[in-house]
């Protein structure tokens, strides 16, 4: 079992940035694939970023590329999202997922069923 602790979330403002963390303990992997999603009140979960289990390539939902960027720390097994140029837009709880598949080592999905464990989220609110 792997539990995943999401951090880093807050109120802030327009244009303000936000470092989002996922620290993995438990029954920890070496190298995995991760992704974050958001859901916003009343709307269905979105994909967000996502980087590839060996770190070399990542996916992002095009309203957040050029102001977000995912990386992953396989040493600590913590995963990162750095968000810059917030927006209201942004709003959400920011999950981040977990993909264990040793055989999807180039893998970004941005579809959810594709990842094993899940967090339990962390707010970011945006304000005008």
């Amino acid at each position: 079992q792997v539990h995943l602790a999401e951090s880093g979330g807050g109120l802030v403002k327009t244009g303000d940035s936000l470092r989002l963390s996922c620290a993995a303990s438990g029954r920890t992997f070496t190298r995995f694939g991760a992704a974050w999603f958001r859901q916003a009140p009343g709307k269905g979960r979105e994909f967000v970023a996502a980087v590839s289990r060996g770190g070399g390539f990542t996916r992002y939902q095009d309203s957040v590329k050029g102001r977000f960027t995912i990386s992953k720390d396989s040493a600590d097994n913590t995963v990162y999202l750095q968000m810059n140029g917030l927006i209201p837009g942004d709003t959400g709880m920011y999950s981040c997922a977990a993909d264990v598949n040793p055989f999807a080592d180039a893998s970004t999905s941005d579809n959810p069923r594709d990842y094993d464990y899940w967090g339990q989220g962390t707010q970011v609110t945006v304000s005008e």
